[in-house]
């Protein structure tokens, strides 16, 4: 038995490892029952951590972070054991300004003079004027309080308390030490009936001061990093201007809080690797005068060499002597391309299909496919076994910052840090499975030189620029995907909603990743899970017949439930305001959050299908499966 004194104290609270990364990491708000927390950085967080292996992220993360190594850690697991330390993360009670629950009105009924608005009053307090945790109203009660709905932030991540006090006086009597109230009309949600109101002065100012755009109600960023503890303060410059920023009034629950800024990999074999380790076994000793891809071929005659460079051409082996004897570095790839060009480097299988494998795919045979459509796809891998490592390297506020379509993200983006001097950065482990389509190069490039594809870019292409300038988001900072990219994309969604019926999996669990580069064009859907609830087979399965699955698709591309309305939507039509959409809405085209990798932006079915509108733009024309 355990003494009462030894009993470890229970968390305040519990969160998935992978909402971690996603959701709750360090620098973003949790509401618990009683109060609201801010998650700590990395310096935060205690206990053992599993150590997770991928290269090819760690390499990435550590050249956007700008440190020569980095490492990856799964986050901390609470230990169970009553007797060990304690392990966790730290988290730090933000805001600390409360609202009283009192119920009270303002103007007070026997002060009201006729017709006048009424509106909720509660005391506004700081953590210093409670008593254990309550607000102790006049007659000497002790009344609940619950943290206050708004902060102020920068666009760099910085956040801090407002200062309440500076904001009702506007800094003229800043001194004036009276109680604060939160005066509300209505129901609350409306920044115009929120005023705060100084009970000795009579000041009072209303909250939507605080919203106006370009404001500088709530002053210069003082760079506060409360998540990384009390002296990491920063300072704080725009990138775009050079001058300091400016706080924002910022909503503590709303949905542009936090947002997390994660890069994926799929574990693959990456074949250049095997080259370069085979050559290195052998290029001192035998390879590096060769001067020729004949001199590799006789090189080969001698059995060491002929062993080690088996499975690779000579023109292969050659290529990588000719990078070595010139100095060149290791070629970079992109995320993407290194999985693209896996996927499509054997006809037949990759990785080996043992348990312990990270990967393994084997192309399926196009036999039964159409003529139609085999002129349309390259190939299709049935992905028995996948493993998917995210990785966070940030967060930023108000404004996304997704990866660009090769899967990568801009170095010089302005990110909230994750710890003061990083050393290693959370990531998490997802196994799956998955199908793959490639899509023939040559048609993709014929789809588009075709007149209205063209002008259909250059209306999608218009709606991106309007939705740039309204954000003030630089050109380079926002570039348009591309239309093989668009199409794709699309065609991801339907194809997600029509195996989803099928494959066993919600929709929701199924995820998409899109390839529209150089090194070719594909679709990838997989899923993902720390355990082993997505490899249960059932998209395997869906592979073996995914022409009808396509059929299905494109036929609920056709006709959506919301047309013509949704067929005949304009990305460049600024009364709509739906600039990253063409022929796309909730009846059609999107789909849950965590299945999109374009947060549902970039969707156009008129680039897939003929949509009620007419054809003209389709990829598939006149294909049935």
């Amino acid at each position: 038995m355990i003494s009462k004194s030894n009993k470890k104290r229970p968390p305040s609270g519990e969160i998935r490892q992978s909402q971690i990364l996603s959701t709750f990491g360090p620098g973003a708000m949790v509401d618990l029952p009683d109060y609201s927390i801010l998650i700590g950085g990395l310096n935060h967080w205690h206990g053992d951590k599993k150590r997770i292996y991928e290269d090819r992220l760690k390499e990435r993360v550590a050249d956007i972070l700008g440190v020569n190594d980095i490492a990856l850690y799964a986050p901390p697991v609470d230990e169970k054991d009553p007797k060990a330390s304690r392990t966790g993360i730290t988290a730090f009670a933000f805001p600390t300004w409360f609202v009283a629950q009192v119920e009270e009105t303002w103007p007070k009924p026997n002060e009201a003079a006729p017709n006048a608005k009424v509106y909720r009053t509660r005391p506004l307090l700081p953590w210093g004027s409670l008593v254990t945790g309550k607000y102790l109203n006049a007659d000497r009660k002790k009344v609940p309080v619950v943290p206050v709905r708004f902060v102020q932030a920068c666009v760099n991540g910085h956040i801090k308390d407002i200062d309440w006090r500076g904001f009702v006086h506007e800094n003229s009597q800043a001194n004036c030490r009276g109680q604060l109230w939160f005066d509300e009309g209505g129901s609350g949600n409306d920044f115009a009936d929120i005023f705060v109101r100084c009970e000795a002065c009579k000041a009072r100012r209303q909250l939507s001061d605080a919203t106006v755009p370009n404001g500088k109600v709530l002053g210069k960023c003082e760079g506060h990093r409360p998540w990384l503890g009390p002296k990491a303060q920063e300072l704080c410059i725009s990138e775009s201007t050079g001058k300091p920023e400016y706080n924002r009034l910022l909503v503590r629950s709303a949905s542009n809080a936090y947002f997390s800024q994660l890069l994926s990999v799929i574990s693959l074999p990456d074949s250049d690797d095997a080259l370069q380790k085979a050559v290195d076994s052998v290029y001192e000793d035998f390879l590096q005068y060769a001067e020729s891809s004949d001199e590799v071929k006789k090189e080969r005659r001698k059995q060491k060499v002929a062993a080690v460079l088996e499975g690779f051409s000579d023109e292969v082996v050659w290529a990588e002597i000719q990078r070595r004897q010139g100095g060149q570095g290791k070629q970079y790839k992109g995320i993407k391309q290194v999985e693209i060009e896996t996927l499509l480097s054997s006809p037949f299988e990759v990785g080996e299909d043992v348990p312990e494998s990270d990967f393994y795919a084997r192309a399926r045979k196009l036999d039964n496919i159409k003529p139609k459509l085999l002129s349309l796809i390259e190939s299709i891998v049935l992905v028995h076994r996948l493993k998917e490592v995210t990785a966070q390297i940030g967060f930023t506020r108000f404004e996304a910052i997704m990866p660009d379509i090769d899967g990568d993200l801009d170095i010089q983006v302005r990110r909230a840090a994750l710890d003061i001097e990083p050393t290693w950065v959370p990531a998490i482990e997802n196994r799956g499975e998955g199908v793959f389509i490639a899509f023939r190069k040559e048609a993709i490039e014929n789809w588009l030189k075709r007149d209205a594809v063209q002008q259909r870019g250059k209306k999608l292409d218009r709606g991106l620029d309007i939705w740039r300038k309204q954000k003030g988001i630089a050109q380079e900072k926002a570039k348009f995907p591309g239309l093989p990219y668009i199409m794709l994309h699309s065609l991801s969604h339907l194809l997600i909603a029509a195996v989803s019926l099928e494959c066993g999996y919600a929709a929701s669990s199924i995820r998409e990743r899109i390839y529209a580069g150089e090194s070719g064009y594909g679709i990838l859907l997989y899923t993902g899970s720390p355990g082993s609830e997505g490899t249960l087979g059932g998209l395997v399965q869906v592979g073996n017949r995914i022409e009808y699955h396509l059929d299905v698709a494109l036929e609920m591309g056709r006709l959506c439930s919301n047309d013509p309305v949704c067929a005949q939507h304009q990305p460049d039509a600024e009364q709509e305001d739906r600039f990253l959409h063409g022929a796309a809405c909730h009846g059609c085209l999107l789909i849950a959050e965590t299945s999109c990798e374009r947060r549902n932006e970039f969707l156009d079915r008129a680039l897939v299908v003929a949509t009620v509108e007419g054809p003209g733009a389709e990829f598939f024309e006149d294909v049935r499966v």
